[in-house]
């Protein structure tokens, strides 16, 4: 496993070689696009596959989201995370200059708003202030409301567990007040694992070269067994 910022420059080294890569690439919106279209272009070069935020946010939530748009196309989701560790920012916040580790808890606000509480343990002569206001200031923290703590020992407080509450409230056709909800508690590292696995499994068995996300891939390329079993025990 490699940190979300080293994905743009580590994934291209094996799709040169025909080797298809699964990242748990974890930055939303135009960064994540961006990564997949370049990949996209080496993975079709070399003839393999590039499957992109293979997580489970982006990844397995954005599949829900995407059935979620289709089932209500008029309306909101708001996607609350946690209470609960994120990966992706303990790992922004561990690469703090005069941090020895981090450990980054997301507080569900309401209405997709969040809190950040990252707790960090200090190389010895570091200032707090001084790795508070670079932890802020990162892209992965600045906006929302983030709080910085030291502590002594990282390990004394780990916490790997996470969860997401997904709702929408929309329109289906010309019928209003269609109320979705998705809800799970995680072990966070164990489900991004899992995930990608199932995304290894697609990208060797179904897809065509080129990159792709989670919400482009068949759901049935992502588990083992035949077609027509899978259909006969599904649907």
């Amino acid at each position: 496993m490699r940190p979300t910022r080293s994905i743009p420059q580590t994934a291209p080294l094996y799709l040169e070689r025909g080797i298809a890569t699964v990242d748990s690439y974890d930055v939303h919106g135009e960064a994540l696009w961006q990564l997949r279209s370049g990949l996209d272009v080496v993975a079709k070069e070399h003839g393999t596959v590039a499957v992109v935020s293979a997580g489970w946010d982006p990844g397995s939530d954005s599949v829900v989201r995407t059935l979620l748009l289709a089932m209500a196309p008029q309306g909101l989701t708001y996607t609350n995370f946690g209470p609960g560790m994120s990966m992706g920012h303990s790992v922004a916040a561990k690469a703090t200059p005069g941090v020895v580790d981090a450990l980054s808890m997301t507080i569900p606000v309401g209405s997709g708003v969040h809190r950040r509480m990252v707790y960090v343990e200090l190389e010895p002569g570091a200032d707090i202030e001084q790795v508070s206001a670079a932890i802020t200031a990162d892209a992965y923290f600045c906006h929302d409301d983030t709080h910085v703590l030291a502590v002594p020992s990282i390990d004394a407080i780990k916490d790997v567990s996470s969860g997401v509450l997904m709702v929408r409230k929309g329109v289906s056709g010309a019928t209003h007040n269609q109320s979705f909800e998705f809800r799970m508690a995680i072990n966070n590292p164990a489900l991004t694992s899992q995930v990608m696995v199932a995304c290894a499994r697609a990208a060797a068995r179904r897809l065509a070269p080129g990159a792709y996300t989670m919400p482009e891939i068949a759901p049935m390329d992502l588990l083992p067994g035949d077609r027509e079993t899978l259909v006969k025990t599904l649907l």
